[in-house]
């Protein structure tokens, strides 16, 4: 096996430089886009609420069109 061959310092630098700009940008992006996931969430979950008390009363109403002393 040959033996490693020596990186330019300018490409370790730049490397290193774009993986600390990546760290950042990341970073930025997730504190950008958490409020809005956590807005999302909070609408979905009050909508689910609504929904499971629609199907809740309509479940109601199906059984009391069910028990009727007319069939």
């Amino acid at each position: 096996m040959a033996p490693p061959v020596a990186v330019s310092p300018l490409i370790k630098t730049a490397r290193y430089s774009a993986l600390i700009a990546g760290i950042i940008y990341g970073k930025r992006r997730y504190d950008h886009l958490k409020p809005i996931a956590a807005e999302e969430r909070r609408i979905e979950e009050e909508e689910k609420k609504a929904r499971e008390e629609q199907e809740r009363i309509a479940k109601q109403l199906a059984e009391a069109s069910e028990d009727t002393i007319l069939k």
